[in-house]
């Protein structure tokens, strides 16, 4: 029997540059957060299950917002708490104990919407036998809001589609002439248009449990985080000695959404204007009563 996949939410950023709860930033026409979007088009995409990872300090306000707001009827949500800043790697080992440790499941960020398509294609590539390790990737250009930097994975694909190399390159900006750029000392500087990049949008088969209880094991800088991207292209290099073979191996889902967050303050506006085109448009419902939120 197939256990059900659930979805991973990422919610325990500390969220510096930001300055507030990003989990939480009001971006639709009501006052709609942006994590009750991304969890509304994780149900519609058949996530029956999710589990929020929080931090001590803001977790209690996200915890207060899903009791407040979210429907019961339409999805089970659970929480795990991040005691500590220890990165992406870290926040998902947070939440094994919830997650069934038996059955695959997907990570996400709480701050980034990554659209229905993209969730339902890794929800239905879960939910087969044994899947193997999955990521959705997008078009570069398509996940850059405003003018501030951002990181981003750049991903190389074999033609068979499967990952063969992620780069997380820093200080990534998009320009008024339309480039982008990655200010981060790596080469090339400008990044074509046409560089498919990670969003930490994963699915993962439970054998990676043991390969991320090892990463944290691995001495490093005091403060130091663990990525999953880091983690991922371990793997493909064979770096991880002893992981499980199915582990290696990572099927791409390219999106052609655009994948929109707020990183910086001045992305909340964009973000908001974004979502208010796409009700006008007719993507997006007007509201979320009745659909997550209690009507």
């Amino acid at each position: 029997m197939v256990t059900a996949p659930t979805l991973v939410v990422l919610a325990a950023g500390r969220a510096r540059r930001f300055g507030g709860t990003k989990p939480l930033a009001p971006i639709g026409p009501n006052g709609e957060a942006i994590i009750d979007y991304l969890v509304s088009d994780a149900v519609q995409a058949g996530f029956e299950r999710v589990v929020l990872v929080i931090n001590p300090s803001t977790g209690p306000e996200i915890r207060g917002h899903v009791e407040d707001h979210w429907s019961e009827a339409f999805v089970k949500v659970e929480f795990a708490i991040q005691d500590e800043p220890h990165g992406t790697v870290h926040a998902v080992l947070a939440a094994k104990d919830v997650v069934d440790g038996n059955g695959a499941f997907a990570v996400s960020n709480a701050d980034d919407l990554y659209g229905f398509s993209a969730l339902s294609l890794l929800r239905q590539h879960l939910a087969a036998e044994a899947p193997c390790n999955a990521m959705v990737a997008y078009h570069l250009p398509r996940t850059v809001v405003g003018d501030g930097s951002v990181t981003r994975g750049v991903c190389q694909l074999d033609e068979a589609g499967h990952l063969i190399r992620i780069d997380e390159r820093r200080q990534v900006r998009a320009h008024i002439d339309g480039t982008i750029t990655a200010d981060d000392g790596d080469e090339p500087v400008e990044l074509a248009p046409t560089s498919l990049v990670s969003m930490n949008l994963w699915g993962f088969c439970p054998e990676m449990w043991p390969v991320f209880e090892a990463a944290m094991t691995k001495p490093r800088p005091t403060g130091g985080e663990v990525l999953l991207p880091e983690v991922v292209d371990d793997l493909l290099h064979g770096k991880v000695p002893g992981a499980p073979s199915a582990t290696s191996r990572f099927k791409v889902f390219t999106s052609d959404e655009r994948c929109v967050g707020v990183t910086h303050p001045g992305d909340l506006k964009l973000v908001q204007n974004y979502m208010i085109d796409q009700v006008t448009a007719g993507r997006r419902q007007e509201t979320l009563a009745g659909s997550i939120y209690r009507s």
